[in-house]
């Protein structure tokens, strides 16, 4: 990105250990939120990043925010929706269209394995996620990861979509 756009609205939501929040930071992005429903966690990472700002650590219900509160230009996908039921995907994709400003893009990584159970995480396949996402995003990209980490290498779709 170019310099310019380090203070563009970036959310990382489910964030977990927020490794991608941290990184960021320390690069200079200014106006990156961390989501996440587990107070542990954003704990955690305010007390590894204590310059990072407390307004931005966000202890909420993803499909609970307001796009009245909380417009993005970018959404980090890393992990989570992987976590999330699969009866819940359609809910997924309308709220993340929701939450992202006008031509605001998606990005990151999905799995393209099916996993084969009834807990996190669960997996899926380029055809679903073409399918869920095309209703409300133009997919820009959706194709393997060629940077993987080496456990996950081949079984990872990078994706970048743009809300219509």
């Amino acid at each position: 990105m170019p310099e310019s756009a380090k203070d563009q609205a970036i959310l990382v939501p489910g964030a977990g250990n927020a490794y991608e929040v941290g990184y960021l930071h320390e690069q200079g992005f200014t106006n990156v939120t961390l989501v996440d429903f587990a107070l542990a966690p954003i704990k955690d990472f305010s007390e590894r990043h204590p310059d990072f700002p407390a307004e931005h650590l966000i202890c909420a219900d993803f499909f609970e925010l307001s796009k009245e509160r909380y417009q993005f230009d970018w959404v980090l996908e890393q992990t989570f929706f992987c976590a999330i039921n699969p009866a819940r995907r359609d809910e997924y994709v309308e709220q993340m269209a929701r939450l992202l400003k006008p031509n605001g893009k998606l990005v990151g990584l999905l799995f393209n394995k099916d996993f084969g159970r009834n807990e996190p995480p669960f997996g899926g396949t380029k055809a679903e996620y073409q399918e869920r996402f095309e209703r409300h995003f133009d997919i820009e990209i959706i194709e393997p990861s060629y940077n993987s980490h080496p456990a996950r290498q081949g079984s990872e779709l990078f994706i970048k979509m743009r809300v219509k």
